[in-house]
């Protein structure tokens, strides 16, 4: 009988490697959110209040630039909790 090549024979669990696109997809996933989530809800609120109390335009530009700092806040806290634990 042939031998089994190298490949063949790894085992999965023992391989740290194949868990690399789990994690990036992951890290991919919970980016996403923190920036979509604020964004857009920060701004559906000031388009809601602007409705409310006819204010129009000036409390959807105030959800926007709230909705923006709060996402550049949530992914700047993930990007320094990535960089701590890869130390």
């Amino acid at each position: 009988m042939g031998k089994v090549p190298k490949s063949e024979t790894r085992s999965s669990t023992g391989n740290s490697g194949d868990m690399l696109p789990l994690a990036f997809v992951v890290t991919i996933a919970d980016t996403t959110w923190r920036m979509f989530v604020p964004s857009v809800g920060f701004t559906l609120l000031g388009v809601w209040a602007d409705a409310e109390w006819n204010t129009k335009p000036w409390l959807m530009v105030a959800g926007i630039i709230i909705g923006a700092a709060s996402a550049y806040l949530l992914v700047s806290r993930q990007i320094a909790r990535l960089k701590g634990s890869a130390k």
